[in-house]
């Protein structure tokens, strides 16, 4: 098959939906996305080596709760879909679409371990006329530098044998106001070739397409989307810190700042950063320019200010028992929210699990309670063994010290407010409760 002869072929069965879409990695961004493939026509192909999730999709069963119980109920019999764990069956694909995990070491250096093993997987079955494409979140030159050299050491020529490009992923678990196929996708690829392939892909089924002149280009953009937000996350969680001290609400200041109409766009404090990005991206870059020499000292002085959050929490909780005549120590503390946002069951990188676990060596009985997650659960970092317990007027009336570490809707903020000695609140969600305050804490 010539050249011509493979992106014709290729951008054909685009066209009439008869390409073989294969997704790697189904979690929070791989199985949105294979949905939004599978909703515009195409066949789909998922693979993970979590047995239990495809074992699930194979049901029609969802693992990922905040997408919705319904959310997969119609694959399995659509014809149109199947799940494997069998790495051999990625050759059969099409479009192979890789949306792997990229945490960071021990030592905030990128662990690309994950895209990778990816990317050695493809290469073993890659052939002529497949386009792959990279979503994990990345820095610069990764798809090209990372990826490319394991495809064309099968001998196969990039942009004549096989397609490569990048487009990140824009997930925001939990948003009502966007889904996947709503949500704007840039793309761009690792040659002129395949980012035009991968664009008319990607226009089968999503909305709205950006294609940009290279993978590199897509890659930064992500990048940026991500410590812009991490540094105005850092600003405010700096500010409270200071307001604080001097008896200020940071709460109504923003809100304050909100009313001008240009400017100003609001981001709000918290206990620390969660997520699989903003904690994350920042340092993807800023370990990748030390490769040019160059120093990033905005961006790792917002992860220095976002990563001590936590340590303000624990000092604010110390200090309020403190006065109540307690330490630390042989004091029970309750966690409500261990997802790291609001309303849903997403605990990747959530600070609750720092705060509990740095409780417990200071010597605290610490439970938590959260409605969307009823037990935890095996991660790289942590394994608290937990499970949720329920909320009772008595049991809530027990601890200690409530501590609000996320502020889930299903929370009754004056019921709580009735009923707890003392609530430590790094969220702002008490500031509108009735009656005496003074056993609230804002942190």
């Amino acid at each position: 098959m010539s050249a011509t002869d493979a992106r014709a072929n290729l951008l054909s069965r685009i066209e009439d939906r008869t390409a073989c879409i294969c997704v790697i990695g189904l979690g929070y961004i791989g199985l949105p996305l294979l949905r939004a493939f599978h909703l515009a026509g195409f066949r789909t192909l998922g693979f993970d080596v979590d047995l239990q999730k495809i074992q699930s999709l194979k049901r029609g069963e969802n693992y990922l709760k905040h997408l919705g119980t319904d959310f997969v109920q119609d694959l399995p019999a659509s014809g149109r879909f199947d799940a494997t764990t069998d790495v051999q069956r990625i050759g059969e694909a099409d479009v192979v679409i890789s949306c792997v995990p990229t945490p960071l070491g021990k030592h905030l250096e990128p662990d690309l371990s994950f895209v990778e093993k990816s990317a050695d997987d493809v290469a073993r079955t890659l052939r002529k006329g497949q386009l792959i494409v990279l979503e994990s979140s990345t820095y610069p030159r990764t798809t090209r530098e990372v990826m490319l050299p394991k495809f064309e050491a099968r001998g196969l020529k990039l942009g004549q044998d096989f397609f490569l490009a990048y487009s990140p992923e824009r997930e925001d678990p939990g948003r009502r106001d966007h889904q996947t196929q709503t949500i704007p996708k840039l793309v761009g690829g690792v040659d002129p070739v395949s980012g035009e392939i991968a664009v008319a892909l990607y226009r089968k089924a999503i909305k709205e397409v950006i294609p940009v002149s290279s993978a590199e280009v897509a890659e930064a953009a992500k990048l940026l989307e991500n410590i812009y937000r991490a540094v105005n996350i850092a600003l405010v969680n700096e500010m409270k810190v200071v307001l604080a001290a001097m008896g200020i609400d940071i709460w109504e200041v923003i809100e304050a700042a909100k009313t001008k109409p240009f400017g100003f766009q609001a981001f709000y404090p918290g206990p620390g950063l969660g997520g699989h990005c903003i904690p994350i991206d920042p340092y993807y870059l800023t370990w990748k320019a030390r490769e040019v020499g160059l120093p990033t000292r905005f961006i790792e002085l917002a992860g220095e200010i976002n990563r001590n959050m936590p340590h303000y929490v624990l000092q604010q909780i110390s200090l309020a028992l403190n006065h109540r005549g307690k330490s630390v120590s042989g004091s029970q503390i309750l966690v409500l929210g261990l997802a790291y946002k609001p309303d849903v069951d997403d605990v990747r990188e959530s600070p609750s699990f720092e705060l509990i676990e740095e409780l417990e060596k200071l010597g605290a009985l610490v439970d938590y309670n959260d409605p969307h997650v009823p037990q935890t659960h095996r991660m790289r970092r942590h394994d608290l063994q937990m499970k949720s317990v329920p909320l009772t007027a008595e049991t809530v009336a027990k601890y200690d010290c409530v501590l609000i570490a996320t502020n889930h809707s299903a929370y009754d903020w004056q019921w709580i407010a009735d009923h707890a000695k003392l609530i430590v609140d790094t969220r702002g969600a008490m500031r509108h409760v009735k009656g005496s305050i003074e056993h609230i804490v804002p942190a």
